[in-house]
């Protein structure tokens, strides 16, 4: 994980954590990155200091006692706190769960067999019924040329621990 301290071009100053530094490039060529503030995905990294883990009884470094400069935008703290934010994607996350929970209480794991089984239905070779399962992303692009109709489950942070 890596942390970026960004800026947008209104000069609302937030933070936010990256799996990666191409993660983030990712994200921001793909205008997912915005301000909490202003929404404006006219975002980008503020400079910032590296954070250097140090051993016990070592003296700082030369980089951690530098003053670490301000942005070159104007800083206009947050209008709303961050916690807004936090309790809309606790809400948006136990929306999705609740989707989850739904589609998993009401359909049958057909797992590596999905495409398969989605086609047969879409061809009308068996009785359509609520499935689902696991397809590569090439799979699931071929069923969507096909005209079947397949989407993803959502999958939460909460899942992968």
């Amino acid at each position: 994980m890596i942390h970026y301290n960004l800026c947008c071009k209104k000069g609302h100053a937030f933070e936010s954590w990256f799996q990666s530094s191409s993660a983030y490039e990712s994200q921001e060529k793909r205008k997912l990155v915005s301000c909490p503030v202003c929404g404006s995905t006219d975002v980008e990294r503020a400079i910032m200091a590296p954070r250097i883990a140090r051993k016990k009884g070592r003296e700082k470094t030369a980089s951690e006692s530098l003053p670490v400069p301000a942005p070159a935008a104007e800083v206009i703290p947050p209008s709303s706190p961050t916690p807004l934010l936090m309790a809309q994607e606790r809400e948006l996350r136990a929306k999705l769960k609740e989707l989850r929970d739904h589609i998993v209480s009401n359909a049958d794991n057909v797992g590596e067999r999905f495409p398969n089984e989605a086609r047969k239905m879409h061809y009308g070779d068996i009785e359509h019924r609520p499935i689902y399962g696991e397809a590569s992303p090439d799979e699931a692009r071929a069923l969507l040329e096909e005209g079947v109709e397949v989407m993803p489950l959502p999958t939460l942070p909460d899942d992968r621990n």
